[in-house]
């Protein structure tokens, strides 16, 4: 069972009490921030931008990738370096052959992938190579993914500008009538309040957490492709497992 993230709930958390604190301290009421019109415009209009710049696979990936945010993917270096130093003495004991009950204890599709190659007696440059290409393009699809968040943080703070736009025209509208002024000022104030703070309070964040975890499952799969090359190679397990804990830092 994967763990939830504490510090990424914690940030958001803290980021809206920083808000809404702020505003009651200045002796304002939290119902003045819940506008439906300014959600309306500012939301709707940043998914539709995403949408409009997005293919429809990418962008269901990128809102999939969300709950990483919160619960991440389980990225555990020591835990693989562990087991490739194992299929190290289990080949050098048996053979590589021997690896073929341990391709069933596996849940990852491309550790399986790669470990399936290496039991096929695939060359080892031969191996580098197609597991290389494999991470490039898993590397890329994701980072598309992920810019859709990115791209979320770029629009929303333009069209929350729009969203004040659009209220000003309404007071502009209805200045022979003052009982209308109150509200449309209020949609635009709070529209830029909702572009400005769900880009940098939530989008952008999202993105970069995404994109940095994005990172880290990329260095897990190059060291494996670098303990399968290693195994291939008949090199000693200590050896092996003293070069992958350089991949950790």
């Amino acid at each position: 069972m994967r763990n939830f993230d504490l510090i990424s709930i914690l940030g958001l958390l803290l980021a809206l009490i920083a808000i809404v604190g702020g505003q009651l301290l200045e002796g304002g009421n939290v119902s003045s921030l819940l506008q439906l019109t300014a959600f309306v415009i500012v939301i709707g209009g940043t998914l539709g931008a995403v949408m409009l710049q997005s293919t429809l696979p990418v962008f269901l990936r990128g809102m999939r990738m969300v709950k990483w945010t919160f619960v991440p993917p389980a990225l555990d270096g020591e835990r693989l370096i562990q087991q490739i130093s194992a299929w190290s003495n289990t080949a050098r004991r048996g053979g590589l052959l021997a690896l073929e009950p341990a391709i069933d204890d596996l849940d990852d599709v491309f550790a399986k992938r790669g470990l399936q190659m290496l039991i096929d007696g695939a060359e080892p440059e031969a191996l580098r190579e197609a597991l290389q290409v494999e991470v490039d393009a898993y590397e890329e699809q994701q980072r598309q993914s992920a810019k859709i968040w990115e791209a979320a943080g770029g629009y929303s703070p333009t069209i929350g500008i729009l969203g004040a736009v659009l209220g000003l025209i309404h007071v502009m509208e209805n200045l022979s009538d003052p009982s209308k002024l109150g509200s449309g000022i209020a949609v635009a104030f709070v529209a830029t309040v909702y572009g400005v703070g769900s880009a940098n309070l939530i989008f952008l964040p999202i993105a970069n957490k995404l994109k940095n975890l994005i990172a880290r499952e990329i260095v897990l799969r190059e060291m494996l492709i670098e303990g399968l090359i290693s195994v291939a190679n008949g090199e000693n397990p200590r050896l092996i497992e003293r070069k992958l804990q350089g991949y950790l830092g």
